[in-house]
Formats: C-alpha cells, structure tokens, sequence
C-alpha cells in the first residue's frame, strides 16, 4: 500500500469533480481526483453531449423542412449511421484521453480506482488490479460522485434487462420499437430522438409529461410527440416487464393491456451513487443522498467533508453542480488561506441560484427554456405574483425564422419587488434565449430598468418588449 498527501481529495472526475480541483489548483492548493469509470463523468460519455448530438440532426432538418426554398432542397431523410457515428465523436468513442490530459496540464493528481472514505480526511483507492493506495487531505474531502439511473422496484424489470439513460445514449442499434417509461426530461428527449430515426416509440409517464414545468409546457409537448406519431399514454403505469425468449419486451400496464416492444427505456429518475464510498466510517448512510448546508458541507460529518454536483441533490442538472464546484472550491482555498467565506445570498462562494435561478433546456421538439420559478412554485413559495402570458409565434422574429412557428412564453412577476423570478419559453430553437432571462432573474432588474433593455428587431428576443407591454408600465 501506498501513502500520498494532498490539500484537496475529490471523489468524482465527472464536470463536478473537475471543477472543484480545478478552482482549487489555480487558487494554489493542491488536489488529487479519484475516479472508478472515465474521466469525464455521466454528461460526456452518456448524457449531455451524445444525447444532445442525437437530436441535433434531426432538429437541423426539422428547421430547414418549415423553411420554403430550404424545405426543397431537402431530398433525403436523416443517415441514420452518420447520426450515430457523430454522437459517437462526441462521447470521444468512450475514451477519456483527452480528459486525462487535460487533468495533467492542470496540475491535478489523478488515481484511478474506487474511492471510499476510510476516516477523518482520509481516502482509501482500490485499483481494477488490487492495488490499495490511501491518499490523506489536510484541508478537506469533496465527494462528487454524481447520481445513476433509478431502476424501479417492477416485477420482472431487472431481468428484462432495460436501457437506462447510458444505454440510450449509446446506443449502436436503432430499435425498431421503443418503449419509454417515465415523461419527464430523458423519457421525451429520447422519444423526440428515437422517432426521428425510425423507432416506433410508445411513452409511458404515469405521472404527465414533463410536471414540474409550466402546465402549458406539457401540453404542447405531448401534441408535438403524437403530431409525430409517438404513442404517449398519459397516466399509464407498468406493473411488469418480461424480456420474450424471442429477445422482445412485454410491458404489462396497471390499467389493463400490454405493449410490445424491442426494447425497453426506463427515466424516472435518478439515484446518488453513495452507496460504498465509505459514509458508513463518518456516521452517514450508505446510499442516501448526502444533505449539505449552505457552505457544501455534509451535514453530521464534521467541517472537513463536502458534496456538490447531483449526490447532495440540490439540483441534478450538470451546469448547476459546476456552478457549485467553482464556488466551493473558491471557497475551500478561502478557508485554507485564512479568508473570509461570502455564503450570505449571491455572495462570492454562495450556491444562491440553486434555489432562485436554475436555468434548464429541455432539447425536445419544440424545444423548452426556462429558469427559476414557475407560476405555480411562486405561489407555494408565498410570492404576491402576477403572470404575464405571449404567444411566441405573434413576434416577428418567430414569423421569419420559421413558417407557421408556434410557441409560448411566460414570465412570473413578483409584484411586491416588480421583478422577475421566474420564465418559461416552448418553440423552436428558444434555447439559446433562456440566459437573457437567467441574467433578469440573478440580478434582480427591475421591470422599469428593463423596458431600457431594447431587443433587436426583428428578432424572436422581442418577446421581451411583448411581454413587458402586456404586463404595463
């Protein structure tokens, strides 16, 4: 066994992982990462980057068909090889290389191999040869080991061998029929996906198609998959799974009825990877979700541990646990230097927006934007709100970037501050409009500094002048 001494231990080289070594390194501590898969983590190798570049295409030729003049250059359908092979490109085929060099141009230690918390600062790694190696922290023990697809307790499941996320997003077959369990974010990105290159996708979300979005969200979405001639059952529940001797998939539904299938997709959710990383040697449950105060810290396992990113389950959205990584990594190399630690509201190593401001983009199509709270979250949170509702396709700019563009935009007010503190479009391509908004929200404008706040004309931000005439001066 071997012994090695760093400032900083970081369980978890995913985006998380990476970021807090990498703040605390250019802040001039020293830091090692330990990771059991690819360096890289879930969002390069199976999930945000391959799932996105699968639906790319397919958006790209959505686009150019509402468009006349584009629409008739447009002979063929979607290469199906090509699609995959370039999602291939984008998950580097399954290989970390280049995020191993880029840990080695840092300055970050990287060992390879299970890590488990062995005792106050203190972190046990097992390589996939035996080797053991204990790496000791003077200052502090960052878990960031992420969360993994939640397979749910449903007779049969297990055995009928289903792709989770990981499985969809790498896919190397296209399946001919596809079944979806679970409407949120993963269910309808990959049923918009799978349906455009050729699967006949039947979705089952028991509990609505995307519900924590604006109810208006759903709706339109739900249209949009079944105008495609995807098979969503609302409210339908899977009781049981069998894989057929033939390789086929029966799903057997609460309600009566069973679907056919080739294979079967299960999103309906996401559990932390906790489960032996050592909680058990500091008083904490192996496999829980790891509750953290303001600063980060694991709540009941002194000041020298940490969670960020999906395991402390704040918000399971990879460019939220980045935002937390640089901020407690700030933070780590404040403490360790002897510097004050800004935690109040929007302070320098605050995680604020975790609860104000989560921007997210849903790629379905239409695609979906929003950030911070919906009418509704306002509402229970005890906000006096007034929402202000625009028809997207009414702005000029929706007009000109597609024929017959169809979309909706809403933005929540809170009156006794007039401003805002939450915004949601649905349309075509609105993805890239959300961060005007996630700006409008952390900086708290006022609604009177943002009729000064002029969009371009005639662009689709116009729906900014929209919704501010509808609401009134």
């Amino acid at each position: 066994m071997t012994t090695s001494e760093y400032d900083v231990i970081v369980i978890g080289a995913g985006p998380v992982g990476e970021n807090v070594a990498d703040r605390l390194v250019q802040g001039g501590l020293t830091a090692a990462i330990v990771e059991r898969e690819l360096v890289g983590g879930e969002c390069s190798y199976w999930a945000c980057m391959p799932t996105k570049a699968l639906l790319r295409s397919a958006a790209a030729l959505r686009a150019a068909r509402q468009l006349p003049g584009a629409r008739e250059a447009v002979t063929g359908e979607l290469d199906v090889a090509a699609v995959l092979s370039r999602r291939d490109s984008f998950a580097s085929n399954w290989k970390d290389d280049g995020q191993v060099s880029w840990l080695e141009s840092a300055g970050i230690g990287l060992f390879r191999g299970h890590g488990r918390i062995s005792g106050e600062r203190t972190v046990e790694v097992t390589g996939a040869d035996g080797t053991a190696t204990t790496l000791t922290a003077r200052h502090a023990v960052v878990v960031a080991t992420g969360s993994s697809a939640l397979v749910p307790d449903i007779t049969g499941l297990r055995d009928a061998r289903p792709w989770t996320s990981r499985e969809a997003a790498s896919a190397k077959h296209v399946p001919a029929r596809l079944v979806i369990i679970g409407g949120g974010v993963v269910g309808t990105e990959m049923a918009t996906a799978f349906t455009a290159l050729g699967s006949s996708v039947t979705l089952l979300a028991r509990d609505g198609v995307l519900p924590q979005a604006e109810p208006f969200v759903g709706e339109r979405v739900i249209a949009s998959l079944q105008a495609a001639d995807v098979s969503v059952r609302v409210g339908a529940e899977a009781t049981e799974v069998r894989r057929n001797a033939d390789g086929t998939v029966r799903v057997t539904l609460a309600e009566g009825g069973q679907v056919e299938a080739d294979e079967v997709l299960v999103a309906i959710g996401r559990t932390p990877n906790s489960r032996d990383i050592g909680l058990d040697t500091v008083g904490l449950e192996p496999g829980a979700w790891l509750a953290v105060d303001e600063a980060l810290r694991v709540v009941g396992a002194g000041d020298w541990l940490y969670a960020a990113g999906d395991v402390n389950r704040r918000v399971l959205l990879t460019h939220q646990g980045k935002y937390q990584a640089r901020n407690l990594g700030d933070a780590i190399v404040a403490r360790a230097k002897g510097e004050p630690v800004d935690t109040g509201a929007w302070g320098r190593h605050a995680v604020t927006a975790d609860e104000r401001a989560v921007p997210q983009v849903v790629f379905t199509d239409p695609e979906v934007a929003s950030v911070g709270l919906t009418a509704a979250a306002a509402g229970a949170a005890g906000l006096r709100t007034r929402v202000v509702d625009y028809d997207l396709g009414w702005v000029a700019g929706s007009s000109l970037h597609a024929e017959g563009y169809q979309g909706a935009a809403r933005m929540v007010v809170d009156e006794d501050r007039r401003v805002i503190v939450g915004f949601t479009l649905v349309g075509p391509d609105v993805a890239e409009l959300v961060h005007a908004a996630t700006i409008a929200i952390v900086g708290e404008v006022p609604l009177d500094r943002l009729w000064h706040a002029v969009p371009s004309f005639p662009t689709v931000s116009e729906v900014w002048l929209r919704l501010l005439e509808t609401y009134g001066r």
